[in-house]
């Protein structure tokens, strides 16, 4: 769709944008329905990618990402896609899970994401072990899948690597970096790897086989889908979201334009132009029309795609967010496993929190607010429950309330907590 006296480029205003982004998102509205494995798949589908990590202070990354947009469900589900290939997993904007249909997008952009830092370890790893990963390979090809802990014995060879894994650990990883070997599942969320073409051939009916395409042909395709999962954004925001290098750049643009893929939109007080999905053009002429309305309270994982980019969050969220639980204890400013709080449409705060399973208990070390929010009761209502829906559905249901920030805010938020069931 070119840019025409028929078609005049759509204006919105930041909380607009922000409301449109959330929608994308699938963080606009409560949940409406039950959670169930096909709404599950439809999260990832939309969202494109889901960031695994393995921290578990409360839940892992990728299940909390879920549990904030469909509401409590079986974390099995997750697991359970990935066993049944409806799902595998890559290295994207980081290790990300991603949807069977698109493996081949994957797989073949695989040489353009020579710089990401998991594929350059892996190369490198790959190159400097050759002799000792194609044991390990053909040993998968004789015995079948392995975890790394089947390797018990294994002497940390070599020096250097990830994490200070053990060899076999970072000669598996390697592999995996390099494609010949994928997670054919994850037993109690540790990957159980096995040969790529039979990973891929349980997964056939998940998986739709595309012609090969180059690099940039698939670059575009990445462009479009960030587009489309971030539901509006600036040129400047596009890269980060399958990590694809440089700044994308106008001339890469222009191409979706012309084909009516993409739709330029106006955002009062932006310097840049910004863009959004033809598939979301309903969605854009609602939030114009302010007809949006936010509805949805919930706590979010450190690593959910609304707040995975810093500066993305800060400019459209108002929400300055970093990652604590890599940096120092002593310069932490907030905890170290904390979740940002959405409430309707609005970042408005965040919590330190601990899941303690054994005593089913989810302690919230501290609690801070945002500057401007205002700490009243109808607040309170709304952070109570978020907090009471994440909490019953880790099976730790006494809440335990620490530091707030403001202080003030510790005494309604405890009523309210109460007022639900909760222990406060």
């Amino acid at each position: 769709m070119r840019e025409s006296a028929e078609s005049p480029v759509v204006t919105v205003n930041p909380a607009q944008a922000r409301l449109l982004q959330l929608a994308a998102q699938g963080l606009l509205l409560a949940p409406r329905a039950k959670a169930t494995p096909a709404r599950l798949l439809a999260a990832i589908a939309r969202m494109q990618l889901l960031q695994i990590d393995t921290i578990h202070v409360v839940a892992r990354s990728p299940y909390l990402v879920l549990f904030s947009r469909l509401g409590a469900y079986p974390t099995v589900w997750l697991d359970q896609a990935l066993a049944r290939g409806a799902l595998f997993e890559t290295w994207a904007h980081e290790a990300c899970f991603a949807p069977m249909a698109d493996f081949d997008l994957h797989r073949d952009f695989r040489p353009a994401r020579a710089g990401h830092w998991a594929q350059r370890h892996a190369s490198r790893i790959r190159r400097d072990h050759r002799r000792e990963t194609d044991d390990l390979l053909a040993h998968v090809a004789q015995r079948g899948p392995v975890r790394s802990a089947d390797f018990t014995n294994g002497e940390n060879r070599g020096s250097g690597g990830w994490w200070g894994w053990k060899a076999e650990k970072r000669w598996l990883e390697a592999l995996f970096g390099t494609g010949e070997l994928l997670v054919a599942r994850r037993d109690n969320f540790q990957r159980v790897y096995d040969l790529a073409e039979r990973v891929l051939q349980a997964a056939q009916r998940h998986r739709v086989e595309r012609d090969a395409q180059t690099p940039q042909a698939i670059k575009q395709e990445w462009i479009a889908r960030s587009i489309k999962a971030l539901g509006i954004a600036p040129a400047r925001w596009l890269a980060d979201y399958f990590r694809l290098g440089r700044q994308i750049t106008s001339d890469e643009l222009e191409p979706l334009l012309a084909r009516g893929e993409i739709l330029k939109v106006r955002v009062n007080g932006w310097d840049k132009p910004a863009y959004v999905h033809a598939d979301h053009a309903p969605l854009l002429q609602r939030a114009a029309a302010g007809g949006l309305r936010a509805t949805h309270s919930t706590l979010l994982s450190p690593f959910d795609p609304l707040v995975w980019d810093r500066a993305r969050a800060e400019a459209l969220m108002d929400f300055d967010y970093r990652i604590e639980c890599y940096t120092p204890e002593a310069k932490r400013r907030y905890g170290y496993y904390v979740l940002p709080i959405l409430r309707r449409g609005r970042l408005v705060g965040r919590l330190d929190a601990k899941a303690h399973r054994r005593e089913g208990r989810f302690e919230i070390k501290a609690l801070f607010l945002e500057d401007g929010v205002v700490a009243d009761e109808a607040l309170a209502i709304d952070v109570a429950a978020a907090i009471r829906d994440c909490a019953a559905w880790h099976e730790t249901p006494a809440v335990s309330v620490g530091r707030c920030e403001p202080r003030a805010f510790a005494a309604p938020l405890k009523r309210a907590l109460r007022g639900l069931g909760q222990a406060g």
